[in-house]
């Protein structure tokens, strides 16, 4: 049977994602906009000013994408850096909507400052401080600085939902160096944050969430392989004089909007007469959101293992892997067919009429 998203299913639900632009953002931003949501898609790239990335996506494609997809979007230019910036938006969307039901965090823009090959795996003191620094500031202090000015929003009602989008889960980053300090701790901060807001938001029905994509088919690393999503497997072909091979374990590799899909049956879960979500509740009639065992997909670049875990819902980190095969939604064999429709502006149903 062919799985394709509940269109209404977060219809008159109001989401936030920041870094909409591209990659895991985008994606997601997608995703909700399948399931119906209003996504207010921020981030630096707009039709009249780049990134330092200096790339061609944009918030506003972003935004016109959720539209296409049956939800409505909303573009919003932000630095998310500047705190001035995101109390504006802040404001803006207690005037427009009133509270902000879905927080997604997807803030990165080091990209570049991480560097190549040749300089990874380097003592802290070859490295250029400045740009170590920065990269801090670009995936900690973003992070920071937009949960600061809008989860007041996301308190204004129990149900709300903070997704914190990192590299690696809690367990394979804690036993894993990744590239350099700088790089390293802000990926491990960001799952960390996830926990330490959890706590905070638990006395107001609210959850946050750690989610890692595997090993993801952005824009950046297409380019870099040469190949574009309709064909990406040829990337896996031997190395020629314009494109570079990709390795083995890239075969296991997700599309962006992967990352959405899999974690909106939480936003679906039935609710208490309190607003707060049943815990027991099945999801789908099926699948129960306690403990469980979870499949463990490309903590970052490959491999698969199982592991057992008991969900704190809370706080939590696993991949998207871990929440496709967990809520039993979507076959990987859906990856390629979604991915398509996304990318292309096409729902999978008839569009709706935005409300």
């Amino acid at each position: 049977m062919e799985w394709s998203p509940n269109p209404d299913a977060l219809r008159g639900r109001l989401a936030v994602v920041a870094g909409a632009t591209r990659g895991a953002g985008r994606g997601i931003a997608a995703a909700l906009g399948e399931a119906g949501a209003t996504v207010v898609c921020a981030g630096r790239s707009t039709r009249s000013s780049r990134s330092e990335y200096n790339r061609t996506e944009t918030i506003e494609e972003t935004a016109e994408l959720v539209t296409r997809l049956g939800g409505t979007g909303i573009s919003a230019a932000v630095d998310h850096l500047e705190s001035d910036q995101v109390k504006d938006l802040a404001e803006r969307i207690r005037k427009d909507h009133g509270r902000i039901d879905v927080l997604v965090n997807d803030i990165w823009g080091a990209e570049l400052l991480k560097g190549g090959p040749s300089e990874w795996n380097r003592p802290i003191w070859e490295h250029d401080l400045d740009k170590g620094l920065r990269i801090l500031r670009l995936a900690i202090d973003t992070h920071l600085i937009t949960s600061h000015h809008l989860l007041p929003l996301l308190v204004e009602k129990p149900g709300g939902v903070l997704i914190e989008v990192t590299d690696g889960t809690a367990d394979y980053n804690a036993s894993h160096y990744r590239l350099s300090v700088f790089y390293d701790l802000a990926k491990v901060a960001v799952n960390r944050m996830a926990f330490s807001q959890g706590h905070e938001l638990e006395p107001y029905g609210a959850i946050a969430v750690a989610v890692t994509p595997g090993w993801l088919r952005s824009e950046m690393r297409l380019e870099n392989f040469g190949v574009s999503e309709e064909n990406w497997r040829d990337a896996l072909r031997p190395a020629s004089d314009d494109r570079t091979a990709a390795p083995p374990d890239f075969s296991l590799s997700e599309s962006p909007h992967m990352s959405g899909v899999p974690w909106l049956p939480w936003q679906q879960i039935p609710r208490g007469a309190d607003g707060i979500r049943d815990r027991s509740a099945p999801v789908n009639s099926h699948q129960n959101m306690g403990s469980r065992t979870l499949t463990d997909r490309n903590p970052t670049s490959g491999g698969i293992s199982r592991r057992s875990a008991s969900v704190d819902w809370k706080q939590t980190s696993m991949t998207i892997g871990d929440l496709r095969s967990e809520c039993d939604l979507i076959p990987a064999s859906a990856d390629r067919e979604l991915d398509s429709r996304w990318r292309n502006g096409r729902p999978p149903v008839p569009p709706l009429t935005a409300r």
